[in-house]
């Protein structure tokens, strides 16, 4: 910890001086979010549009997974489930099909014999759904009043809902560059949302909340000092030298175990630790690069105006 503060005061990164470097590249990010999500979507998995299940005994022993995945991959059913039932039969768990798609699924499989077929209704439901999504506006409405509260003595150069406003315009950051990612795997690597991947997502919300305040608490402190009569702009980058080390060693942290992850834990795990990966990734980066700079630019921007006032322009 000790070692930590020391390299942190030792540095001096301008990190203000190319602030429009990283408006550039963050609006090129949204854009590129924005317009990956209108062309591809988001490709959601059967725990949301509904299952098929399939019940089928094969006269001889049951094929492979791989074997039955090759005979339908023409079908493009997405992801797909199997349960072994005995030697000979097979449960198949795939999102809801019309009927012409259910015939060809038999056709392919020639050697098996239909015992069963049914729709059971998506595990995320409606209410479910509306439920999740009332917990992510309460709890990013919590963490704004949370800074509004913590900042409340502070009334210049800026009010304090407006340090709320700017920590969920970095979430919204955050949170619209993970779901163009969605996008993009779900279009050219297959993924689909389900339940692990959402509770992933709710994983980064919590921590895209929990760093924002980080950086916001150490402009807190900063401002109630006033150290040296420093400017508006020169106690931001102070602060985020200040704290830029903590984000980056717990955030590697964070990375290298997903990381090991990734790579070793298995298939069931890969997308769930990737979105982990990309989530704090993003964070990182929207805690350094836009928190910060996105109130010095409401300072200069409300400056402006008062010149503008007093002019009586």
């Amino acid at each position: 910890m000790a070692l930590r503060r020391e390299i942190a005061y030792l540095m001096n990164i301008p990190f203000l001086k190319y602030q429009k470097i990283y408006y550039l590249f963050s609006i090129a990010l949204v854009l590129g979010s924005l317009t990956s999500l209108l062309v591809f979507g988001l490709k959601l998995g059967i725990d949301f549009t509904g299952t098929n299940v399939v019940e089928l005994e094969f006269k001889d022993k049951a094929p492979e997974k791989a074997v039955i995945e090759k005979d339908l991959a023409d079908l493009k059913l997405g992801t797909i489930t199997f349960q072994s039932i005995g030697e000979k039969g097979v449960l198949v768990r795939l999102k809801s099909i019309d009927e012409k798609t259910h015939q060809g699924i038999l056709a392919r499989l020639k050697d098996a014999e239909e015992q069963r077929f049914e729709t059971i209704e998506p595990l995320v439901n409606r209410e479910l759904g509306l439920e999740t999504k009332i917990t992510l506006i309460l709890s990013a409405l919590a963490a704004v009043s949370y800074i509004v509260f913590a900042f409340r003595k502070i009334s210049y150069p800026l009010k304090s809902w407006q340090f709320g406003a700017a920590a969920l315009v970095s979430l919204f950051f955050d949170f619209l560059i993970l779901f163009g990612f969605f996008s993009i795997l779900g279009k050219f690597y297959q993924m689909e949302i389900n339940i692990p991947l959402i509770t992933a997502i709710l994983v980064v919300f919590g921590y895209s909340i929990s760093e924002s305040i980080v950086v916001f608490d150490r402009i807190r402190e900063n401002l109630l000092r006033r150290e040296k009569n420093l400017s508006f702009e020169e106690i931001v980058n102070n602060s985020l030298n200040r704290t830029v080390v903590r984000l980056i060693t717990t955030g590697v942290g964070a990375l290298l175990i997903l990381l090991a992850i990734f790579f070793f834990g298995g298939e069931s795990l890969k997308y769930f630790s990737l979105v982990l990966i990309m989530g704090i990734a993003t964070e990182i980066y929207s805690s350094i690069f836009i928190a910060g700079p996105f109130i010095v630019a409401l300072v200069k921007w409300k400056n402006k105006e008062l010149t503008r006032t007093s002019k009586g322009v």
